[in-house]
């Protein structure tokens, strides 16, 4: 057994409060994300865990990349039959979260996933390097394989087989539009008396905020 009970420390960088936080999520996300960017430390401030609830009926969590937030919400792309994209395709709520240990902040999202248009999965797909582009063909994501030579040697026949070929992107493979329906701001404070902020989406798209005990 190994006591991890000693494992503290006090948060004391920054403050979050009611009176200098817009009126809407995905402009203090902005803030946020790149005042976490201008510190440096993270080295993937867009490094954010997605969970979803499995085929199993089991929570599952992983850590995947946010490729691009808006208004609409936020954007990540996979292989559509994977195990995510099929807990997806049966239930599309799903949560988002984001750890900047070096600015001692948390943003948890809930909101429902849709796929994104073939345009926008198309363009985001010819972006890519061609090593990526072929790996998404190539990786039957979630399903059992024999062997890491399994997979090498397929990606190494898939690489000949396209030897100056456009590769154009595979139908299961594209983009989710996270809309967000519950935002919440973490702040670490000292004493664990955090900083708490709700924001949850009204009947006319407006924004209810509230803040939580720590």
């Amino acid at each position: 057994m190994e006591d991890l009970s000693n494992y503290r420390r006090s948060y004391e960088k920054s403050e979050l409060l009611e009176s200098n936080i817009p009126e809407d999520p995905i402009n203090l996300f902005h803030s946020w994300f790149h005042e976490v960017e201008d510190l440096g430390g993270d080295n993937e401030v867009n490094a954010m865990t997605v969970s979803t609830f499995g085929l199993d009926g089991f929570p599952k969590a992983r850590v995947m990349l946010l490729k691009k937030y808006t208004e609409e919400g936020f954007v990540f792309y996979t292989n559509y039959n994977s195990e995510k994209g099929k807990a997806i395709e049966q239930n599309p709520n799903v949560c988002l979260s984001f750890f900047w240990h070096t600015a001692e902040r948390q943003v948890i999202i809930k909101g429902i996933a849709e796929k994104t248009s073939d345009m926008v999965s198309d363009n985001y797909f010819d972006s890519r390097p061609d090593g990526s582009k072929l790996g998404a063909i190539v990786s039957n994501q979630s399903e059992v394989i024999p062997s890491r030579e399994f997979l090498e040697h397929n990606l190494k026949e898939l690489e000949a087989a396209y030897d100056k070929k456009e590769i154009l992107r595979p139908k299961h493979w594209g983009g989710y539009l996270v809309r967000p329906v519950v935002v919440e701001f973490w702040q670490g404070r000292a004493n664990r008396l955090h900083d708490r902020i709700r924001y949850s989406v009204q009947n006319d798209y407006s924004w209810k905020i509230e803040r939580l005990a720590p």
